[in-house]
C-alpha cells in the first residue's frame, strides 16, 4: 500500500517533534539534576521528574524511524549536553555586570559540576543504548505483538542501569550511604512509575512503512 504525501508529511512532522522533544527533555533534566530535593522521606535529583520520559520518547522515535536514527539522536543529545556544560562554564567565569542584580548567583547555580556532567552523559549513553538494544530485540522476537512490552521491558532495564550509574558516578563518596541509596531507589521508583504511565503512547504511533 502506497502512503499519501499527506500521511508521509504527518509522520515526518511527528518524528521531528519527537526528536526535538527528546533533546529538550535531556537538556532540561540535566539542568534539573543540579538540585537535590526532598519528597516525603526520599532524596531525589530534580531531573528525575522529566528524564524518564526520554526513554519512552526514544522508543517512539525508534518505532517511527529505525534503530540507527534513534542511536544518532542519543549521541546528538550527549554532545548537546556537553556543549551546554562548556557554555555555562565559559559565561560563568566571564566578569559579571555588577550594575545588574543577582549576577553572582548565576555562577553558583548554573556553572557545571563536572562530576555531574560526566555522570549524566555516561549514564545517558549506556542506558539509552541499552534501551535501544532491548527494544530492537523485542521487535525481532514479537513483531507487532505485545507492543506494551517494548516500552515496559526496555525502559525498566535501562532506567535501573541509568539510576545506578548516575548516582554512583555523581554522588558516591560525597553523600552518606543512606542518602545515596535513597536517591537510587527513588530514581528507579519514579522512573518506573512514569514508564507505566507512558505505555499507551506506543499504540498511538504508527510505523512508517
Amino acid at each position: 500500500m502506497i502512503k499519501s504525501k499527506s500521511t508521509n508529511s504527518k509522520s515526518t512532522n511527528l518524528t521531528l517533534i519527537l526528536i526535538s522533544s527528546y533533546l529538550a527533555l535531556q537538556i532540561f533534566s540535566d539542568i534539573g539534576s543540579l538540585k537535590i530535593i526532598k519528597v516525603l522521606s526520599f532524596s531525589i535529583d530534580g531531573g528525575t521528574f522529566l528524564y524518564p520520559f526520554t526513554f519512552t520518547v526514544r522508543d517512539l522515535i525508534h518505532k517511527l524511524t529505525n534503530k540507527k536514527t534513534s542511536q544518532l539522536v542519543i549521541i546528538q543529545s550527549a554532545l548537546l549536553n556537553l556543549i551546554m556544560a562548556f557554555f555555562f562554564f565559559i559565561i560563568g567565569i566571564l566578569p559579571s555586570d555588577l550594575e545588574v542584580g543577582k549576577q553572582a548567583e548565576f555562577s553558583v547555580v548554573l556553572s557545571p559540576i563536572w562530576r555531574l556532567v560526566a555522570a549524566s552523559i555516561t549514564a545517558e549513553l549506556f542506558s539509552e543504548f541499552l534501551d535501544t538494544e532491548i527494544y530492537s530485540f523485542w521487535v525481532r522476537k514479537f513483531k507487532e505483538k505485545l507492543l506494551w512490552g517494548r516500552i515496559l521491558v526496555s525502559n525498566t532495564f535501562a532506567l535501573i542501569l541509568d539510576s545506578i550509574l548516575f548516582c554512583l558516578i555523581a554522588f558516591y563518596g560525597d553523600v552518606p550511604s543512606n542518602v545515596l541509596i535513597s536517591i537510587i531507589f527513588s530514581n528507579i521508583l519514579i522512573k518506573e512509575f512514569i514508564t507505566i504511565l507512558s505505555i499507551p503512547s506506543i499504540y498511538l504511533i504508527k510505523n512508517i512503512k
